[in-house]
């Protein structure tokens, strides 16, 4: 088959994995540009005759459609599709070695911190200067702003730190250039990441210091909604309970993975809390912020979870009765220190457990959202699809959560606007209803 040609070349970058290969693949791509090189973002055009891989390599599902991808691109390679393949990102950095050897059909393997060096196999150089700029894949109106790299926890089931290295958190000046910038580009919302909010300052400053950063991003004439995600459960800044209950443009939500509640299982995912201490917070949480929403998920089928583990689980998610939840099932991370234990919960029961928190999330959610029937919300516009235009309130975050619907034959929306709108009808997961202004 006839090879491209290698003149001008074009670059399809493809993410896998989370909003922080997102961010990273984003900032590629900004870095591309910069050096005049044409890039796209998961185009099915089938134009470009170089391919990056962002790959994901956190639990087994998404190693496989990790590996399944490049396998893919490493064909089309061979067929003469396309004419260079480059993967980077979590997988590569843990699995380099391996990679190498059996799909040798890659022209080259990078890891996480690479960047400047993948730049110049595409031909770029790293421009230091370009602080925020980047090639936004989100909607316009919303965007991913990653405020550290890497993660410190000792959590026993998780390979994180060994793909993203320790806590590094970003400049609070830097984050506020960051945004601005954004800003200037159309965005509303910052959905603040990291693989730990909670750290956030404690290397740079030796202190905590999110509530502090808030207050600086609140500034950013254009931002309307700044959201958190992926905040650790123990050493929590109390002083952020008290920038969201006063600070308009912080939403009121939360995203804290708590992973479980049974005090032996905590215990041996070393995360360093207890059911009791973890009960004490969220209370914490709904006495100082009324009105927050709170995330977590959840992993089922850890080493030694008994049946008397799970219905401890079971039972205090019902009467948490948590806003928005998610489930994994344990998956046996090689080199993570729960690795050395036996992987003893059968996958069959891993998949039972984790059906029954969902449906039992399922009911807990239809009967919140019964509670917001009647009422008026701000709601941000994220889409039109089919019959409805589709959007957010500030309890809910893109992609994971509720969605509240509109019919779009009562009245237009511009993506990326803010409207009032009353409730009318909901069920398990989405809202219905009307714009009142």
């Amino acid at each position: 088959m006839r090879t491209k040609s290698l003149k001008n070349n074009k670059i399809n970058v493809i993410t896998l994995g989370c909003s922080k290969n997102i961010y990273d693949s984003e900032v590629l791509m900004g870095q591309l540009k910069a050096n005049e090189i044409d890039v796209e973002h998961e185009s099915d055009k089938d134009d470009a005759n170089v391919v990056v891989i962002n790959t994901c390599g956190f639990i087994d599902n998404a190693k496989e459609e990790s590996i399944n991808t490049i396998i893919e691109q490493a064909e089309r390679k061979s067929d003469g599709k396309i004419d260079k393949l480059f993967v980077t990102g979590c997988l590569s950095e843990r699995y380099k070695p391996d990679l190498e050897k059996e799909i040798p059909n890659v022209d080259e393997y990078f890891g996480t911190t690479d960047l400047p060096k993948l730049l110049q196999a595409l031909g770029a150089d790293y421009k230091h200067e370009l602080i925020g700029e980047r090639l936004t894949t989100t909607p316009k109106h919303y965007a991913f702003l990653k405020i550290a790299e890497g993660c410190d926890r000792p959590c026993s089931f998780c390979a994180i730190p060994l793909m993203r290295g320790k806590h590094k958190s970003k400049a609070i000046e830097d984050l506020v250039t960051e945004a601005t910038k954004l800003a200037k580009d159309g965005v509303k919302e910052l959905i603040l990441i990291a693989q730990d909010l909670t750290y956030y300052g404690l290397d740079l400053y030796k202190s905590r210091r999110l509530a502090d950063l808030l207050r600086a991003l609140s500034e950013v004439e254009g931002i309307e909604w700044i959201r958190l995600h992926y905040a650790f459960p123990t050493g929590f800044p109390e002083d952020v309970l008290e920038v969201i209950r006063t600070n308009h443009k912080v939403c009121n939500y939360i995203d804290i993975p708590l992973q479980h509640i049974s005090d032996s299982v905590l215990k041996s995912m070393r995360r360093g809390t207890t059911h009791e201490k973890t009960d004490a917070l969220l209370r914490k949480f709904r006495k100082e912020v009324p009105a927050i929403a709170i995330r977590t998920s959840l992993i089922v089928g850890y080493p030694g979870e008994t049946e008397e583990d799970f219905q401890e689980l079971k039972q205090w998610v019902s009467d948490t009765a948590f806003d928005r939840l998610g489930v994994f099932t344990y998956s046996h991370e090689e080199n993570t220190h729960a690795h050395l234990l036996e992987d003893d919960v059968p996958e069959e029961v891993k998949h039972q457990r984790a059906e029954e928190i969902m449906e039992l999330q399922s009911d807990i959610s239809y009967r919140l959202n019964q509670e917001k029937v009647g009422k008026t919300f701000k709601v941000l516009f994220d889409r039109k699809e089919g019959d409805y235009f589709i959007g957010r309130t500030e309890f809910d975050s893109p992609d994971v959560d509720n969605e509240v619907l509109v019919k779009a034959s009562d009245v237009y929306v511009r993506m990326g606007d803010f409207a009032q709108v009353k409730i009318n009808h909901a069920d398990h997961y989405d809202l219905y209803g009307v714009i009142t202004e």
